[in-house]
C-alpha cells in the first residue's frame, strides 16, 4: 500500500504523484511502511490578493501517534524535505574524537627531532 493522499485545494502536481513511487521505496528500504503515512495538504493562510491565491501551503504528516506539519510553496519542495527525512539517520553520526592536548604536543615534540 501507498501513503494516504489528503488535499482541501485541489489534489497534488502531477510531478509529484511521478516521483511519490520512490519515496514510498525509499521508505520501505529503511522500514518505515508508507501505508501507515498520511500527508494533507491545505492552503497555509487565505490570501491577500484574492486573484493570485496563497502563496505558501502546509503539509501536515500523520503516522502512528506522531505528526507534524510544514508550510512550503509548492508540492516538489515539500517532496524534497519529506525525502530528506526519510533518509535521515535516527542519530547524529559520531564524530572522531580529536587528540587532547598533550598528545598533540608529544605528537609535536616527536616530529621535531
Amino acid at each position: 500500500m501507498s501513503i494516504i493522499l489528503q488535499s482541501t485545494v485541489g489534489g497534488f502536481s502531477a510531478q509529484f504523484m511521478r516521483k511519490l513511487p520512490l519515496v514510498e521505496q525509499a521508505m520501505r528500504e529503511h522500514g518505515l511502511d508508507p501505508a501507515g503515512f498520511v500527508i494533507s495538504k491545505d492552503y497555509a493562510s487565505t490570501a491577500t490578493i484574492p486573484i493570485m491565491g496563497p502563496f505558501f501551503f502546509n503539509y501536515s504528516v500523520y503516522f502512528g501517534d506522531e505528526t507534524f506539519t510544514v508550510t512550503e510553496p509548492n508540492d516538489m519542495v515539500f517532496l524534497d524535505y519529506f525525502f530528506k527525512r526519510v533518509l535521515a539517520a535516527d542519530e547524529p553520526p559520531e564524530l572522531p574524537r580529536r587528540p587532547g592536548l598533550i598528545r598533540r604536543f608529544f605528537g609535536w615534540m616527536a616530529e621535531a627531532m
